[in-house]
């Protein structure tokens, strides 16, 4: 999947090849973990679906709930999404921040084996 630290470093066109494949790699993920979350609102506090999705996308982007919770259901959803939400937040950052960490890392390996 990645150069060895032996081999050169990609080129332009495969880095951001890379680049664009891991961010729809993280797309991918949010929208999932997006559709979990409206999908909880709807049906355990009866939210409308557009409603369902701005407390879903305040949740999952670390924000908060915006709608009160009336339903005992409702809470318990929204306790165990908000810590799935934490994790895939950090998760999501360290996918999108996998291809360039290791270009950074391989491209200061060679200088130093250069010296």
């Amino acid at each position: 999947m990645f150069e060895h630290h032996k081999e050169p470093l990609a080129s332009q066109a495969e880095f951001t090849w890379r680049v664009v494949r891991y961010s729809l790699i993280t797309a991918v993920i949010i929208l999932f973990s997006l559709g979990i979350g409206m999908l909880g609102y709807h049906y355990y506090e009866s939210l409308s679906w557009i409603d369902s999705l701005l407390n879903a996308s305040m949740i999952l982007g670390g924000m908060g709930p915006v709608n009160t919770l009336r339903t005992n259901a409702g809470k318990v959803f929204a306790s165990f999404y908000a810590l799935y939400s934490g994790i895939i937040l950090l998760a999501s950052v360290g996918i999108l921040a996998t291809p360039i960490f290791h270009r950074f890392m391989h491209r200061f390996h060679l200088e130093l084996e250069d010296d």
